[in-house]
């Protein structure tokens, strides 16, 4: 069993600005097909596009001395890395390494499974109906699926190339809901029939970030650049959009409550904020420290609210009715990074440490506030986002290594 160690980056979707720095040539999937250059060339110009349009400069936030050092970890150790070694690793179908720790009380496994598609950049995990894993492939324009039982893939190629999928969320009829970033639209896989629709954004907003389903199949997303959130009725079609009352607050990971309230977080800004499903009012709430910057976000059983401070390296909590924020070190220190985020049905709040080496995955006890911690056997490459399945697994995407990951709780 071969063994894969990579070096972690810090940044996240802002490293991928420097892709353009490592070139990138057409390739063949292990299904024999092209794989057409334009999806990835379509991908990395949009990325340049980003940074020429002001993307960075426009955030008061991202300081000179955050922007060297973003750029430093990633030529140090991150999309660099993931170049490197993608042009190395031989692809099997089916798990790469296995890991297992004991984490406090619990037994965590890590079974990692490289993507048949070299270079696609997994980017979002997401649950299935049929306790399937799907997950985005940025970079090659690609869903895929993986399925637990057989460890066998399948991929769906977009039609509108290069528009770099972002996040998804799969729908009780087993539709995959996704965002693509780089084109403007919201789409959805039928994946019985590999047809594809494809919902494009109205003016004032190009960059659909991450989707999430509430209890009346409405789907809500942020974006990232346009500073907007927004809902799509998937009956009508209808796309609504709701300007955040913080300038350059960067909306980026969103939640739905139990009680049906999307809650999303500030990424440019030190807040939470709510949206009223009725109004579209936003309500925003400010995290006590000024230097915190919340990136991810997941909902507790009690319906309150855990949150990533990817700058500060603090795991934070957020009572809604009571209006009061708690918060606690993680344990990887300042420099960690905590990124994705998701709690499991018995109220155990899991998240990955992006900037240590390699990428960690750590388990909190809210009852007891103890921290455990296991490390990702690839070492991770940036998991930027988790899924947590309803009987107590976790599914991780391993951007920079090509990954996706099972996580075994006992």
């Amino acid at each position: 069993m071969n063994h894969t160690r990579a070096r972690s980056a810090s940044s996240g979707d802002l490293e991928v600005r420097l892709a353009e720095r490592f070139p990138i040539e057409g390739q063949t999937d292990s299904s024999g097909l092209a794989e057409p250059e334009s999806n990835v060339a379509a991908w990395t110009k949009w990325q340049q596009n980003r940074e020429d349009n002001g993307f960075g400069r426009d955030f008061p936030e991202l300081d000179a001395k955050r922007k060297l050092l973003l750029q430093q970890e990633h030529l140090n150790g991150g999309l660099g890395d993931f170049m490197r070694l993608r042009k190395s690793i031989l692809v099997p179908a089916l798990c790469l390494s296995v890991i297992g720790a004991i984490a406090a009380s619990k037994q965590v496994t890590i079974r990692e499974f490289d993507l048949p598609t070299p270079k696609s950049r997994p980017h979002d995990p997401a649950v299935a109906p049929d306790g399937a894993l799907w997950y985005t492939g940025q970079a090659a324009n690609k869903l895929g699926r993986l399925d637990p039982v057989t460890q066998k893939f399948r991929e769906f190629p977009l039609k509108t190339a290069g528009s770099g999928p972002h996040g998804l969320v799969v729908d009780a009829k087993g539709n995959v809901w996704f965002t693509a970033i780089s084109k403007g639209y919201i789409g959805r896989l039928n994946p019985t029939s590999g047809e594809i629709t494809e919902y494009h954004l109205p003016d004032g907003a190009d960059d659909p970030h991450t989707p999430v389903l509430d209890q009346h199949v409405i789907l809500w997303f942020t974006t990232e650049e346009s500073n907007v959130v927004g809902r799509l009725n998937p009956t009508t079609g209808k796309i609504e959009l709701k300007q955040v009352p913080t300038p350059h607050a960067i909306p980026y990971g969103i939640a739905v409550t139990h009680s049906g309230v999307p809650f999303f977080c500030e990424f440019g800004s030190n807040k939470l904020a709510s949206i009223d499903p009725k109004t579209l009012a936003i309500t925003e709430y400010q995290v006590p420290n000024s230097g915190a910057r919340p990136r991810r976000i997941a909902i507790a059983p009690d319906d309150t609210v855990y949150y990533t401070d990817y700058e500060r390296g603090y795991l934070g909590h957020f009572n809604p009715t009571t209006k009061k924020f708690e918060e606690w070190p993680s344990p990887g220190g300042s420099g960690s990074n905590p990124y994705g985020i998701a709690i499991t049905l018995d109220g155990t709040v899991w998240y990955s440490e992006s900037g240590v080496e390699p990428n960690t995955l750590v388990s909190f006890d809210p009852k007891t506030q103890k921290f455990a911690t296991t490390p990702i056997p690839s070492g991770g490459g940036v998991v930027r986002n988790i899924a947590a399945t309803k009987d107590g697994k976790l599914y991780l995407a391993c951007s920079g290594v090509n990954k996706v990951a099972i996580v075994d709780i006992r």
